[in-house]
């Protein structure tokens, strides 16, 4: 989509899209630099209100993936005004003003079309020291990887439309997806971490292959260290597979190495979509385990050490 594109340089880019990462970093300063991003999709809930909280909480997760502090916003709406309620979409700027209010984050402005089908989102303004950015590359031999979030919201998204999902499924995943990256962020500076990225539509191993590709290293992860929710695998051995689970499997499954002794449905979810998902952090191993200790005191209890960085398999995933 994107090749061939006249794309400019500036040595003022900290960060840009050609190596995906999640958010622009633009140096203003040599003690500050801005921190962009715009993300915005299609309800994947019932609930008007929880619909804003989480597509809030996803915009916002991009800032935090750099190590950025969020500070202004604006919506960006696309709403179906012949065919639906106004009352929904205040509904929805409602969660989202919520969330914004939990991130202390200012709602500035937006834009709003007349569309067929309902999208909400944010663009984002953040701040960071320019020393600070953490990229999605960059990882070590030694570190260790820790995931925030459990995993399965692709999968149980899918149970929802479908109509079969438990209320306990749904309340689960609607509140992960709601909560914010907030205090995973700001933590993973405190412990040095040396590479980080959210987990969102590309699934756990399309994540992790970003940040290994073309690089010195590569990841291992343990498959059974890996946090999903409860429901998810049994959802995913009734056929509840979103599209997007195959797609990624086909675009990066060339870069991953899946152990014969990995649950094939467990394999499966590795690639499962994420809406709003946690962060996927690379650190010195030495600080892994007080990193963890203080993600769960800060209510981020799902937060796992789900494999370590490795100079054996450079630009490759190997699950075991």
């Amino acid at each position: 989509m994107l090749a061939g594109l006249p794309f400019r340089t500036d040595p003022n880019l900290i960060a840009v899209t050609e190596h995906a990462e999640d958010a622009g970093v633009y140096k203003i300063r040599d003690d500050l630099a801005l921190v962009q991003t715009v993300d915005f999709f299609t309800p994947i809930v019932d609930d008007p209100y929880d619909f804003g909280r989480i597509a809030v909480a996803n915009s916002l997760s991009d800032v935090y993936a750099m190590g950025g502090v969020p500070l202004t916003a604006m919506n960006v709406v696309c709403f179906p005004n012949d065919s639906m309620e106004l009352s929904i979409l205040h509904e929805v700027l409602r969660g989202g003003l919520d969330a914004m209010h939990a991130a202390n984050v200012m709602l500035v402005g937006g834009h709003t079309v007349d569309d067929p089908e309902l999208k909400y989102g944010l663009s984002v303004t953040g701040t960071i020291h320019p020393d600070d950015v953490v990229l999605n590359h960059g990882a070590q031999p030694g570190d260790k990887l820790v995931l925030t979030k459990r995993l399965g919201t692709g999968i149980i998204g899918t149970a929802i439309k479908a109509g079969i999902a438990s209320p306990e499924a749904i309340t689960a995943v609607v509140e992960s997806m709601a909560a914010l990256n907030k205090s995973a962020g700001e933590l993973m500076l405190t412990y040095g971490a040396h590479a980080a990225t959210d987990v969102t539509g590309f699934g756990l191993l399309g994540h992790a292959s970003e940040m290994a590709e073309d690089g010195p290293v590569g990841f291992v992860i343990t498959a059974s260290r890996v946090p999903v929710f409860p429901d998810a695998l049994e959802l995913a051995g009734e056929g509840m597979m979103p599209g997007g689970l195959g797609r990624n499997r086909d675009y990066r499954g060339h870069m991953v190495d899946i152990a014969s002794s990995v649950d094939e449905l467990l394999a499966d979810l590795l690639w499962d979509p994420q809406t709003s998902g946690g962060l996927l952090v690379a650190l010195p191993s030495a600080n892994a385990d007080a990193l963890l200790k203080e993600l769960h005191e800060a209510g981020v209890t799902a937060a796992a050490i789900i494999g370590e960085v490795s100079a054996d398999n450079p630009g490759r995933i190997r699950v075991v």
